[in-house]
């Protein structure tokens, strides 16, 4: 898989840090605009390879305020699941997600909270969704998640913070991909603003180091579960066991060595693009890669680091 299509619901919400993880994969991408004048939605006769369903600031799906194209896309999207192909849905994306899975959605007023997830199932996205990580959540309303759905983390309030619909479909109420920069142009898109704005501005710009370090595994997480680049395999719970042990091993190694041996290694991506995503020199990739798989072999011995 190589083509996305990602829906954007106002111009401040769009990918964000998302986007070098997907050039550096070569998956390509094509936003849809349908807030502008001209601006569509795809229709279900011309899917793509897989579906993003992005943030809507103050839009919600729960009745209070409607994104106006809230009904053609949990119909896109349904064509999306009933077809198996792959769908992520970021804070509106995810109620989207949930509605077209069977579900719904709750209102809540429009908040903007910057805290973090906690992972509460160790193989969520296999094995790569750090146990702890920074959750950042722009959004009106919350997804009700229909019965069939896997919660694999939970935010500090204990609400689903990413589930599952089926094993390549998968919501987030936070984006973990946000830039500070998104959230000042939301502010300044909309005469809506949430409360408690300054100290959470002032909260999310600390913390976004640590939103880019964790983004790596997330997005190797992702990516591997979506089957973004390459396709689904059945299930194996050996191999499934095998990939958690792994997972577990390269959790406990330093953040760079961990870093770059998810994207050279795992993902197998080129250690130029390595060094462009993780902005370091290609000689400093070759040496973290080196130190990690010394340190990882004894867990890796039966794969391929």
């Amino acid at each position: 898989m190589n083509f996305l299509h990602a829906i954007q619901h106002t111009s401040a919400d769009y990918l964000g840090l998302m986007e070098d993880h997907l050039e550096g994969r070569r998956i390509r991408f094509r936003y849809f605009r349908p807030f502008t004048e001209q601006g569509t939605i795809p229709q279900p006769g011309e899917l793509s390879d897989g579906l993003v369903l992005l943030g809507g600031g103050p839009w919600g799906s729960a009745g209070d305020r409607n994104v106006p194209t809230l009904d053609d896309e949990i119909t896109l999207t349904r064509a999306m699941l009933d077809q198996g192909k792959p769908v992520l849905g970021i804070g509106l994306g995810a109620q989207i997600l949930a509605i077209a899975a069977g579900g719904g959605s709750q209102p809540a007023p429009l908040a903007f909270e910057v805290d973090h997830g906690r992972r509460v199932v160790p193989d969520a996205l296999g094995g790569f969704l750090p146990e702890r990580f920074p959750h950042v959540v722009y959004m009106r309303d919350r997804p009700v998640l229909p019965e069939s759905a896997r919660v694999l983390a939970l935010d500090a309030k204990d609400r689903p913070a990413v589930f599952e619909v089926a094993p390549n479909a998968i919501g987030l109420t936070g984006h973990p991909g946000f830039k500070t920069a998104m959230a000042e142009d939301l502010i300044m898109e909309f005469e809506e603003v949430p409360a408690g704005v300054p100290a959470e501005l002032e909260t999310l710009r600390g913390l976004q180091p640590s939103i880019e370090d964790q983004l790596v595994p997330m997005m190797t997480g992702l990516v591997q579960c979506t089957a973004l680049m390459t396709a689904p395999k059945a299930a194996d719970p050996a191999a499934r066991e095998l990939k958690a042990a792994v997972a577990r091993a390269i959790d406990e190694l330093p953040e760079k060595q961990r870093l770059c041996l998810l994207l050279f290694s795992v993902e197998g991506l080129p250690q130029k693009e390595v060094a462009q995503i993780l902005d370091c020199t290609v000689e400093l990739v070759k040496w973290n890669v080196f130190q990690a798989r010394k340190t990882a072999e004894p867990a890796s011995r039966f794969t391929r680091l």
